[in-house]
């Protein structure tokens, strides 16, 4: 099959072509989506809007010799939309940016924009706008996601009070396993390139460092038991990083407890290959998405027996700081160890 290369087709009919793949699901919402110089929302007066955006560089937060394009495009949008949903909003609407060399061919973004495509059909997000334009160096992709919800149900990262349990969902510590897993087996292949990769028995691991999903489901569970966190974000940045992030805003401390944090049985596997506790994955790997929220004690027997949500720990005063209770009682000092954008390299 012969490749298109982008300087055949153009900006503009690139777009075009792009555009062709858009539903708009929230018809109540946008006025006018692309097409023109800005995107027109109509505002409702009884929800603010929530926004965020992320950018994704090539070799910094992906790398293609093992990130399938359309695979990149569904993740862009979730990590955004992860955010949304971590402040207690419904996502409805993006804007995508790209900056694209030319090694990259019309079939290829063709790819990464089903991926797009697929990720605002599943969860019902309008892609409103954005822009295209040329880079020298690889792929550069940014994404910003907008929500709504009623003002007294936005949740932040500073309500947490003294005794509110801590829960996370899903389990944590997979998607890192799967980045060193991916990661090995790129460096196999470059020293053997006749090596082929086994990925065999790794599957869910992998997809959950490549494929991440947003809770929106954990969302609508506790609205629907009226359930209200005092406090949430998601876990991108590791478990160690984002505890800070609440516990710093909301001015608390929090004891965890080692042997309540879910792990699932591969990860521990993994981590013995690698050498690495469990426990450590767990805390500083990132990238689960998971969500991490407090709620009041007076709550657990709301949420004792929801699938997929796990109770970790409490929140405790400011002086009482921040400890891991280890699987033999010992308390240890709680350090942010996640993922740092601006971190020196060790």
């Amino acid at each position: 099959m012969s490749l298109t290369p982008l300087n055949n087709i153009g900006e503009f009919a690139l777009l075009e072509r792009l555009a062709k793949l858009i539903n708009i699901y929230n018809k109540d919402k946008v006025i006018k989506g692309i097409g023109d110089d800005a995107a027109v929302i109509k505002p409702d007066i009884d929800l603010v809007q929530v926004v965020t955006t992320d950018m994704l560089v090539e070799n910094i937060h992906f790398d293609l010799s093992w990130m399938p394009l359309k695979h990149l495009g569904y993740k862009s949008i979730v990590v955004n939309v992860s955010d949304v949903v971590a402040m207690n909003a419904i996502p409805a609407h993006v804007t995508v940016t790209l900056a694209i060399s030319n090694r990259f061919t019309l079939e290829a973004i063709d790819e990464l924009y089903e991926g797009i495509r697929l990720a605002c059909e599943n969860y019902k997000i309008d892609i409103i706008g954005g822009d295209m334009v040329s880079s020298n160096q690889g792929l550069i992709i940014s994404i910003t996601a907008m929500g709504y919800i009623n003002k007294e149900n936005l949740v932040y990262r500073n309500g947490a009070k003294p005794n509110d349990l801590i829960c996370v969902t899903g389990d944590l510590g997979t998607a890192y396993a799967g980045l060193l897993i991916l990661q090995r087996e790129k460096k196999t292949f470059m020293a053997n390139p006749y090596y082929q990769p086994d990925l065999q028995n790794y599957e869910y691991v992998i997809e959950k460092q490549i494929k991440p999903e947003p809770r929106i489901d954990i969302i609508n569970k506790l609205r629907e038991l009226n359930i209200l966190p005092t406090a949430m974000i998601d876990i991108s940045d590791g478990l160690s990083s984002e505890l800070h992030h609440i516990c710093r805003q909301s001015n608390t401390g929090c004891r965890i407890y080692e042997d309540h944090i879910p792990i699932d049985m591969m990860v521990s596997n993994i981590a013995d290959e690698f050498y690495i506790s469990p426990i450590t994955m767990a805390l500083h790997g990132g990238e689960d998405y998971e969500l991490l929220f407090t709620i009041p004690l007076n709550q657990y027997d709301l949420i004792k027996n929801i699938d997929d949500i796990s109770v970790i720990g409490h929140i405790t005063d400011a002086n009482e700081g921040m400890y891991l209770i280890n699987n033999i009682g010992e308390a240890i000092e709680l350090k942010a160890q996640g993922w740092d954008s601006f971190k020196k390299e060790e």
